[in-house]
């Protein structure tokens, strides 16, 4: 195993405080990179207060909406030229994150998006970049990947990023109190839960993640049985600690099908990941258990299962079973067309999530059919 995570991580409420100080060590000229979205909540406001007050120059780029491909970085790129910008931040979700990534790459080099989304291979200079996910967290944060939205057919790309470019990462739970509520929360949760079991029973697994992501695990599994309606500080704090294990784990492991088929669908027909990544999980965790029992058997274990006097194969399935059950507990989505999709038209979202590089990593086969037959069970 080589293991090597570059960014500066800082984690803890309120402490995207620390913003100023980061861009001032990194020559204090920031190009901005949000979504209206969150201007809801004064939230862009108060990161815009932080680094005045540091003494930094700080540009605004928030022309990302949920419609938004990853193109809209030409634009961003351009605004990032004309300041000199030193520094890149990303703030807000996963769409957000993208395209924040690829300003950063583009910006002072001559790679073209769409060529990157092709396959070239990149070479340039770089920006700086900062990661401060909100709304909904990364799990890609510290991988040297990314997930861009084409929009020549709203396909998910994997682009390659260079070594260095993310230079510190702000995971403060308090930015996504205003988001990370009601049955959002919940399949943010499972959500998260997905990636992380998919990463933890991926082949390129080690040692090293699998003590990660067990911790990641037992979170998620607590918070989706905690039932609860109230999402306070508790809950915000084991959720982001939660979601940088994973993301952690993940940079050293690798998420499969049904992580990829989240966020296909999500790029495909803007319907939000984390439902999509809900619907998908107990068809995936079925195939897991055929696949690597023993781990989907300790997985039960971490969960709090009765798994004392079972076999690994019944242990492995109690996995499934009680997700399903929590789902109908918490009446989370159960199926694909409640998102009013037609079958026949998610046949490319299966195609494209099974071109993603990381799928390869699964420990059972994935065609292009096994990739759909997962959609249509849950469809």
């Amino acid at each position: 195993m080589v293991y090597r995570l570059d960014p500066e991580i800082i984690i803890g409420l309120d402490s995207i405080s620390r913003a100023g100080n980061l861009c001032a060590a990194m020559g204090g000229k920031v190009l901005l990179i949000t979504e209206q979205v969150l201007y809801e909540d004064n939230i862009i406001e108060r990161l815009m207060s932080v680094l005045e007050e540091s003494g930094t120059s700080a540009i605004l780029f928030d022309e990302i909406s949920a419609q938004s491909t990853t193109d809209i970085a030409q634009s961003a790129a351009t605004l990032a030229r004309g300041s000199r910008s030193t520094v890149v931040m990303g703030f807000g979700g996963i769409r957000t994150q993208a395209i924040s990534r690829m300003t950063a790459m583009i910006a002072n080099s001559n790679a073209d998006i769409f060529e990157l989304m092709d396959g070239k291979k990149y070479s340039g200079t770089f920006i700086p970049y900062i990661a401060v996910p909100a709304i909904d967290p990364d799990p890609f944060t510290f991988a040297n990947y990314f997930l861009a939205l084409d929009p020549r057919d709203r396909t998910v790309k994997l682009i390659k990023t260079p070594a260095g470019m993310c230079r510190a990462a702000i995971l403060d739970g308090g930015l996504f109190s205003n988001t990370l509520n009601g049955k959002f929360a919940t399949t943010a949760a499972f959500d998260g839960f997905c990636t992380a079991v998919e990463s933890y029973c991926s082949t390129k697994s080690s040692f090293f993640s699998d003590g990660i992501l067990e911790q990641a695990i037992a979170s998620y599994s607590k918070m989706i049985k905690s039932q609860t309606d109230s999402f306070g500080p508790d809950f915000l704090e084991s959720f982001i600690n939660a979601a940088f294990l994973t993301a952690m784990g993940t940079s050293i492991s690798a998420p499969g099908i049904g992580t990829a088929l989240a966020y296909s669908l999500n790029a495909k027909f803007t319907v939000a990941k984390s439902w999509c990544s809900t619907v998908i999980l107990p068809y995936v965790l079925e195939k897991l258990a055929a696949a690597r029992p023993d781990k989907m058997a300790k997985i039960a274990a971490l969960m709090g299962e009765p798994v004392e006097g079972s076999s690994v194969a019944e242990a492995a399935a109690m996995v499934t079973d009680s997700v399903r059950h929590y789902m109908g507990l918490l009446k989370v989505p159960a199926r694909l067309k409640e998102f009013n999709l037609v079958l026949d038209r998610i046949v490319p979202a299966a195609e494209a999530a099974r071109d993603l590089e990381f799928v390869s990593f699964s420990p059972y086969t994935v065609a292009y059919e096994n990739a759909f037959d997962i959609l249509k069970q849950a469809f």
